[in-house]
């Protein structure tokens, strides 16, 4: 039998493959390059000898993200201020199914912040283990490990990017009621209305890379998040369109500057209150948001 185009077989893989770059790598545009990449081999092989070619193309995928997390780590450390991930609008299916709190989790910006503490191959056991239920056993066929080895990377990484009791996130009408009381109490300069809703230690980053005003440190407690927020509210929110939108499977805060996506704030919730808020504004990691955005 004549094997189908390497495009259209690919095609269907597309997405999933997507979806893992994409955890493994915390960039959305390095994720779509491995994924071309990986297209580019696949389109190259003997694909007669390619038994199962969902398997053959998610080791590709892996291995070429191996090969981009051992850069990136160097990258990043010479990143001016914060590093944050990319982030990426979930509600249109883009990072797999989420309809569940395991699952949105694992495509939170709090976990892909954590996952950066990992090896390059302790994240690539977590995510294949995790996000994508492979047995050790497949996962030592991808990454060319031993089975045991393996289990001990797994054991290592589910001990370093352990979540917190309380972390998980309300539902989405009650994450959205709270982020626009948050705006709303900013941009009021409510003092007292924003310190109910933060925990008493608090941290604010924000990821400008150089490019536009951002922290270059993390703010952190309560008084000092206050004063910061209150502080910026009228400088960094006037004359915007702030929104909510479901990014990186939660509800953020979205703000446009006429057809220009000029932020995104994403809020991690403990125990009812805001213990983290991580604000992209580097305009180079929103553009592939703003191309989600724009088709919707």
């Amino acid at each position: 039998m004549t094997p189908s185009p390497p495009s259209d077989e690919f095609e269907s893989h597309r997405p999933r493959l997507f979806g893992l770059a994409y955890r493994l790598l915390g960039s959305a545009h390095e994720a779509e390059d491995a994924v071309q990449d990986a297209y580019l081999r696949f389109s190259g092989a003997d694909r007669t000898a390619i038994e199962h070619p969902g398997a053959w193309l998610a080791k590709a995928v892996t291995n070429l993200c191996l090969t981009r997390l051992t850069s990136a780590r160097a990258r990043r450390e010479e990143y001016p201020g914060t590093w944050l991930p990319e982030p990426v609008a979930t509600s249109d299916g883009t990072l797999g199914p989420l309809e569940s709190a395991e699952r949105r989790e694992q495509v939170s910006m709090a976990l892909l912040v954590l996952l950066e503490r990992l090896t390059p191959t302790e994240r690539a056991v977590y995510v294949l283990r995790e996000a994508f239920g492979y047995a050790h056993r497949e996962i030592a066929d991808v990454l060319n490990l031993g089975e045991a080895n393996c289990r001990q990377l797994y054991r290592r990484a589910v001990a370093r990017v352990a979540v917190p009791e309380g972390r998980f996130e309300p539902a989405p009408e009650r994450q959205e009621e709270l982020l626009m009381s948050f705006l709303t109490a900013a941009r009021e300069g409510d003092l007292a209305g924003l310190e109910k809703m933060l925990a008493a230690d608090v941290t604010y980053w924000g990821d400008g890379g150089g490019k536009v005003s951002a922290a270059r440190r993390p703010v952190e407690g309560r008084e000092k998040v206050v004063r910061f927020l209150v502080g910026g509210a009228e400088r960094f929110t006037g004359g915007l369109d702030i929104v909510v939108a479901e990014v990186n499977g939660a509800s953020a805060l979205v703000a446009w500057a006429g057809d220009v996506l000029a932020g995104v704030a994403s809020f991690e919730l403990r125990d009812g209150l805001i213990a983290h808020v991580r604000t992209v504004m580097n305009p180079d990691k929103l553009t592939y948001l703003r191309r989600q955005l724009a088709r919707s």
